[in-house]
């Protein structure tokens, strides 16, 4: 655990600048906080309690801007995410306990280098408007979230091919991962993982924390749709990268 007692240390100060880079890719993009922050946080602090710190500021920065974008909800699309999740995470449980999770880690950081490819030779899938598809990707991110927690990749895939505007597509990833989020730290409660510890170092981390997701709001209310494409698929293939490197 980060040291927050006395003098501010090196260590605080890198995890500070950590969670205000990871932040900021939050308010930006609506997601990423958690592949941002966990590709660096293992090298300051435990994993175990940056993964917790993590998923509880996404939890509530996803409900503080999701708030001026509700009304973009695409209620039928989230339905058949939500539906296929519960379908999927048990598969996802199941894989975990069979295979490395560095395996799945890297089939992961493929796959997102992979779609990051084709994206950018512009052979990437532009409308997917068949319901199959949005329970497919609901299948997907349950499988991944419940082996190695990370369930948005098939999510902002398919955000990505709908053809929505940037504030529709950040709604609706901001809707899923509430629900994702939320689920996730109930369980961490239940396995007494998220406690005081973490709570406190929560409160010590906030003014960087809301600093880096008020910056990204803001860069995202003054930039495009394609522009908007073009971060969400560099985010997706930095984070391809991270993954392909760390397992």
């Amino acid at each position: 655990m980060v040291q927050t007692a006395g003098l501010v240390t090196l260590t605080f100060v890198a995890t500070a600048l950590i969670i205000a880079l990871a932040s900021f890719v939050m308010g930006l993009a609506g997601f990423g906080i958690g592949l941002v922050a966990l590709a660096f946080l293992p090298f300051v602090m435990s994993p175990v309690p940056a993964i917790v710190l993590t998923t509880l500021y996404a939890l509530v920065f996803s409900i503080v801007i999701l708030a001026p974008l509700r009304r973009e909800i695409q209620s039928v699309q989230m339905t058949q995410l939500l539906i296929g999740t519960v379908f999927g995470t048990p598969l996802g449980v199941w894989g975990l306990a069979v295979l490395p999770a560095t395996v799945i880690n890297r089939l992961i950081g493929a796959v997102l280098v992979g779609m990051t490819a084709l994206e950018w030779w512009h052979l990437a899938p532009r409308r997917l408007a068949a319901p199959g598809w949005g329970y497919g990707a609901g299948v997907l991110a349950g499988v991944l979230g419940g082996a190695v927690g990370t369930p948005g990749p098939p999510v902002i895939l398919y955000a990505a091919a709908q053809e929505w505007s940037p504030r529709t597509v950040k709604a609706n990833l901001l809707a899923f991962f509430i629900v994702n989020q939320a689920v996730i730290l109930v369980g961490y409660w239940w396995a007494d993982l998220f406690g005081a510890d973490v709570l406190k170092l929560a409160l010590w981390l906030a003014l960087p924390a809301l600093v880096g997701v008020a910056a990204g709001v803001a860069v995202f209310n003054r930039i495009d749709a394609r522009r908007f494409r073009q971060i969400v698929f560099a985010v997706l293939f930095v984070s391809g990268v991270v993954l392909l490197l760390r397992g």
